[in-house]
């Protein structure tokens, strides 16, 4: 059994993610979205390095936050932190005819996950070079919002850009350790929130990330 096989087994044993999600790993190939140097290692369920100190994150961890948004087809889903644009294709595939705005400050990465989404197929991902953290008012509202750096709240512009019933699911603490919070906007504009344990992200540029 290769390990992109072994990684559905494992997953169908002990997590409830849908068949959807389930068949946008498959589909997505995650070589494709690292260094060539790193290709054999395309399919260990660890986070492998990219440039200027950030990651792709592990198979898992990306498997989890995209359950946890309950993403359905046609949605209009904003992702803050493309890296390479992995996170963003998965996306993607589940949405169809929606649509992904993900941001990106790092210009390297933007060109990498631009050429990676580009090779894999992938039309309904744009990317920005902005800084995320402020959201993405031209393209708004959105049904989802996912956050892959780590952050010392959820950004108020992006919860201002949140439809009323909209998720938006990230890592939030300090720059040492993060815990993973999904919320959900209610009509009042309040967020019930709900928690999935310890993460460990790198930390969010831009005006409502961490000073470098």
């Amino acid at each position: 059994m290769d390990q992109k096989t072994e990684l559905i087994r494992f997953w169908k044993e002990n997590f409830k993610f849908k068949d959807a999600e389930i068949r946008a790993f498959s589909e997505v190939n995650r070589e494709d979205f690292i260094p060539e140097s790193l290709r054999m290692q395309a399919y260990h369920d660890t986070p492998l390095p990219l440039i200027r100190g950030k990651t792709i994150s592990q198979p898992t961890t990306v498997m989890l936050m995209t359950s946890l948004l309950e993403i359905k087809p046609g949605e209009k889903v904003f992702e803050l932190g493309t890296g390479s644009g992995y996170q963003a294709a998965i996306i993607a595939r589940i949405v169809g005819k929606g649509k992904v705005i993900t941001t990106e400050v790092v210009p390297e990465l933007v060109m990498f996950a631009r050429e990676n989404l580009a090779r894999s197929n992938i039309p309904n991902a744009v990317i920005y070079e902005e800084d995320g953290s402020k959201g993405m008012p031209s393209e708004a509202p959105f049904d989802k919002i996912i956050i892959t750096s780590a952050c010392k709240e959820f950004p108020p512009p992006l919860l201002e850009q949140l439809k009323t019933g909209g998720i938006i699911v990230g890592p939030v603490g300090n720059r040492e350790q993060q815990e993973m919070v999904r919320g959900i906007k209610g009509k009042d504009g309040h967020l019930s929130l709900d928690f999935y344990g310890p993460f460990l992200f790198t930390p969010m540029y831009g005006k409502y990330g961490f000073e470098d």
